[in-house]
């Protein structure tokens, strides 16, 4: 059989049951499997085939979902989904699983994750829940390297470092550059420090030396003194262990009997664990080794080369990019800010002609946007190019650095309105809700790429904060009638007594449906405020129709319809808004479902003027 061993695992526990050879034969067969279901469907490559031999200690150390396992972002658990009974075709697509944990797929993912750094806040909870039930389980939280760039992992550590749990931290570190003598040492120190025999070495000499009258503390305590100081000079750093962890590693993550030995250490320590292993991003696959950045989240790509199957072309993404390095060009005070996003905010050219007015900061929304204020308040004109999901970690610096005593910040937000596989953890949905609350903020919208540059431009030539959202593709072709160079709205007037009020990348879809039914369509460029002058227009007709890519709480569609009940509008007023979390699917079904599509509209309307 191709997948021998694989097949062969009907439960985690018949993983228990193999030798170090089969389990070495187990992770090259779930890395082909991988591979192969990646590369039909798109997902996270890199960050999984790194994580292989972690997964497999993991289930066969631990006794899951008991000692449940907890994924921090979880773009890396696709072998854990695998080796838990679940079958990745079709991942992340429509009736396929989430390319995220996800408790309504599986008893074994405890707890959902699609932003970094929540893990250890997370398991240190479910862990306290166990001591106070009885139980003495561990609970394991896996976390990238990049995830500690986050606050609120230091923030969890923090806390967790005082408790009494059997909470183990496994960091996969896989983007530490090491010397060769340092590594060579440090490998070195990890193999001896993970094997048994010297785990019950220093804890029979331990005991021993406690157990000695008057002197045997003294002693104790001064090796422990000369351990640390040896720790210190080959570690750098001891900060896990002055937060309260006790320390293991750093050990090699594909080395699966090494991981196994240090891993069963740490579930015996019965305290909590900072275990540290080194891993290599896209392991097993040499296009993805070479590249890990364009394999973290590929699209469907030919596997023999690592090629992709479509070309990516343009996005309002790359367009966003290109339009930031042209205002820079002209203006010296125009600095970029990203939260470990550079290619995927379009930020990567800017990074290079830039490098003085670039700031990577990590997963640090919340700091990137104070960051942001505080250059604004320096005289520099930032703006900060973030994921629309990821902004709402930002919500209390937008409100308390940037707005109650106005900073004139520019909010770049990529991946607004619906995203397609990422799921519910990634929809762009909530932007708008969060944003409209915030008093003086203005929110642009556009609809194409010329549009995009223009609301940049103005964005950057106002004062306060300004933010400029707009979507994960490319811009679509429209009819010849709508195409002009928009304003902050545009008003097309048809022939019926029906308007269609709309923004975005849903104005193409208006525009198709309008010319298709006579109505008349009222698009928005600058989409909060809500300008007085658009509820004039929409209060002249009988049917209302608002089409947005946004929960209805709190959304343009809501002031909108507010705003014109308020003017004495006596006609029909209907939204077409994102009801709830929307699931991965394609973003053309995830619009149909939600009546966003084009064919909805032209029956929204045509049902109006019965």
């Amino acid at each position: 059989m191709e997948h021998e061993i694989l097949e062969s695992i009907k439960t985690t526990g018949d993983i228990k049951k193999l030798n170090n050879d089969r389990l070495e034969k187990l992770c090259s067969e779930l890395r082909d499997e991988i591979i192969n279901k990646v590369s039909e469907t798109g997902g996270h490559l890199a960050s999984n085939l790194g994580a292989v031999e972690l997964t497999v200690a993991l289930h066969y150390v631990f006794d899951s979902p008991n000692e449940p396992i907890i994924w921090d972002v979880g773009h890396q658990c696709y072998s854990h989904k695998i080796l838990t009974g679940r079958d990745i075709t079709g991942i992340r697509t429509e009736g396929g699983l989430s390319g995220f944990p996800k408790s309504a797929e599986s008893e074994h993912d405890l707890f959902v994750a699609g932003h970094a750094s929540t893990s250890i806040s997370a398991a240190l909870g479910i862990a306290e829940a166990k001591k106070i039930a009885g139980s003495d389980d561990s609970v394991i939280a896996v976390v990238g390297d990049g995830a500690f760039s986050g606050g609120m992992i230091f923030e969890a550590m923090n806390n967790a470092g005082r408790s009494k749990t059997n909470l183990i931290v496994v960091l996969n570190d896989n983007e530490m550059s090491i010397s060769p003598n340092v590594g060579a040492m440090a490998k070195y120190l990890a193999n001896i420090r993970s094997k048994e025999s010297y785990f019950r070495f220093k804890d029979n000499l331990e005991h021993a030396l406690l157990k000695i009258p008057a002197i045997g503390k003294g002693i104790f305590t001064a090796l422990r003194s000369v351990k640390t100081f040896f720790k210190d000079m080959f570690y750098s750093s001891n900060t896990f262990e002055h937060l309260g962890f006790t320390y293991l590693g750093p050990a090699d993550g594909h080395d699966i009997e090494m991981l196994i030995r240090t891993l069963n250490r740490a579930k015996s320590i019965k305290r909590p664990v900072l275990v540290h292993i080194n891993t290599v991003k896209g392991k097993g696959y040499e296009p993805a080794e070479k590249n890990p950045s364009k394999f973290h989240g590929v699209a469907p790509f030919y596997k023999e080369t690592g090629e992709l199957k479509k070309s990516s072309g343009n996005s309002f993404s790359s367009e966003f990019g290109k339009n930031i390095c042209k205002l820079a060009e002209k203006d010296g005070k125009i600095c970029a800010i990203t939260a470990a996003m550079t290619d995927g905010t379009g930020l990567r050219e800017f990074s290079e002609k830039y490098p003085e007015r670039f700031f990577d900061v990590g997963i640090a929304e919340e700091h990137a946007m104070t960051f942001a204020a505080g250059l604004a308040a320096g005289g520099m004109k930032p703006v900060f190019a973030v994921y629309s999901t990821f902004l709402q970690r930002a919500y209390d610096q937008i409100l308390h650095d940037a707005s109650i005593e106005p900073k004139h910040v520019v909010i770049g937000i990529d991946r607004a309105g619906i995203v397609g596989g990422d799921g519910e953890t990634h929809q762009g949905t909530f932007d708008v809700p969060l944003l409209t609350t915030i008093p003086g903020i203005t929110v642009y919208s556009p609809s194409d790429y010329s549009e995009l540059g223009r609301n940049l431009e103005k964005a950057f030539s106002s004062e306060g904060v300004q933010a400029v959202r707009y979507p994960r593709d490319s811009e679509k072709e429209i009819p010849e009638k709508f195409k002009k160079e928009y304003g902050d709205f545009d008003y097309f007037k048809g022939e019926k007594n029906c308007l269609i009020v709309t923004y975005g990348r849903l104005f193409v879809e208006a525009a198709f449906a309008a010319e298709e039914t006579g109505s008349s369509v009222l698009k928005i460029g600058k989409i909060f405020p809500i300008e007085q002058e658009l509820i004039e227009i929409a209060k002249k007709y009988e049917k209302v129709l608002f089409f947005e890519e946004s929960v209805e709480n709190g959304s343009i569609a809501e002031h909108f319809g507010k705003m014109l009940i308020e003017s004495g509008f006596d006609g029909k007023y209907k939204t077409f808004c994102v009801s709830g979390f929307v699931p991965h699917m394609k973003v053309e079904n995830a619009m149909k479902i939600h009546g966003l599509d084009r064919e909805s509209m032209i029956n929204a309307v045509k049902e109006a003027l019965k």
